[in-house]
C-alpha cells in the first residue's frame, strides 16, 4: 500500500456530486500533482483527506492509518499537515505567534520542542519572514502571507504536505519562488506532497506523477513527464499546438 491512499472516494453537497470514484496514491517522499479546471474537484479531495469534507464513500489511508478514524485537528500529531487555499493566516496576530500555531495540539511532543529550530528553518527558507516575525500577518503582502502559510504548515515537522493553490493570485516573480521553496523542502526534508495547483506547467516540472480532475472524476493520469508532452494535456492546460493554431486563426 502507498503512503497515502485514497480509494475510490465519493463526496457530494446535496444532490451534487463533487467527488466520483477518485483513486490517487503518494508514495513516501514523492510529490504529487492534482491539476484541473475551478470546480474540478481540486479543493474537495485535499478537505476529505483532512477529514474536513466528510465522503459518502471510499477510503483514505495515511500510513496504513484509516484517516475517518482521526480528528482532523489530530492530523497534525500522525504527521500531516494541510495548507488550504486563501492563504488563511491569522490577520491579527504576529508572523511568530502564526508559526507558533504550527505546532498547537502537539506541543507536548516532539514537533512542539523542536519548534525553535523548525521556526529558523523556515526562517531560512523565507528570509523576508524572519524580517516581518513581529509584523501583523494582515500587513503582510499577498505573496508573504503564502510563504507564511507555507511556514505554518512546516513548523510540525510533517512527513504530508497537503498545498492548495500555493500561486494562486501571485505575481509571477513570486510564484517562482514559491515553486523553488517546495522543491527546496522536498529535496532538504524528503516530505511527500500533495500539491493541487491551476500552474499545470510548474506542478508538472515539480511532480514525478500528476492527475487531471474533471467534473470531480480523474480524466487523466500519468507520469508528469508524459502528461506534459500530451497534446490533450498541453491544449488544455499548456496552451497546445492546436490552440495556438485557432488562436492564430482568430487574430
Amino acid at each position: 500500500m502507498a503512503f497515502l491512499e485514497v480509494k475510490s472516494l465519493c463526496v457530494a453537497f446535496g444532490p451534487l456530486d463533487a467527488l466520483k470514484d477518485v483513486s490517487v496514491s503518494v508514495e513516501a517522499g514523492q510529490i504529487i500533482a492534482v491539476l484541473g479546471a475551478n470546480g474540478s474537484g481540486k479543493t474537495t479531495l485535499l478537505r476529505s483527506i483532512s477529514g474536513l469534507n466528510a465522503p459518502r464513500s471510499g477510503s483514505v489511508v495515511f500510513d496504513g492509518i484509516d484517516l475517518s478514524t482521526v480528528a482532523p485537528h489530530d492530523l497534525i500529531k500522525r504527521g500531516v499537515s494541510h495548507v488550504p487555499e486563501g492563504r488563511r493566516v491569522f490577520p491579527t496576530l504576529t508572523v511568530e505567534e502564526n508559526l507558533r500555531l504550527g505546532v498547537f495540539g502537539v506541543r507536548g511532543g516532539q514537533a512542539g520542542r523542536a519548534f525553535p529550530r523548525s521556526r529558523d528553518m523556515c526562517f531560512e527558507l523565507f528570509p523576508i519572514l524572519k524580517e516581518r516575525r513581529r509584523q501583523f500577518a494582515g500587513t503582510l503582502s499577498g505573496g508573504e502571507q503564502q510563504m507564511l502559510a507555507i511556514a505554518r504548515g512546516l513548523v510540525s515537522k510533517p512527513r504530508l504536505l497537503l498545498l492548495d493553490e500555493p500561486s494562486l493570485g501571485l505575481a509571477p516573480i513570486v510564484v517562482k519562488d514559491i515553486f523553488r521553496a517546495i522543491r527546496q523542502i522536498h529535496a532538504d526534508e524528503g516530505v511527500s506532497i500533495l500539491l493541487v495547483e491551476q500552474n499545470a506547467k510548474q506542478a508538472l516540472s515539480l511532480s514525478s506523477h500528476a492527475y487531471i480532475l474533471e467534473l470531480g472524476k480523474v480524466a487523466v493520469e500519468g507520469k508528469s513527464e508524459d502528461l506534459a508532452k500530451d497534446e490533450r494535456v498541453r491544449e488544455a492546460y499548456l496552451g497546445g499546438k492546436a490552440l495556438q493554431e485557432r488562436q492564430a486563426e482568430k487574430k
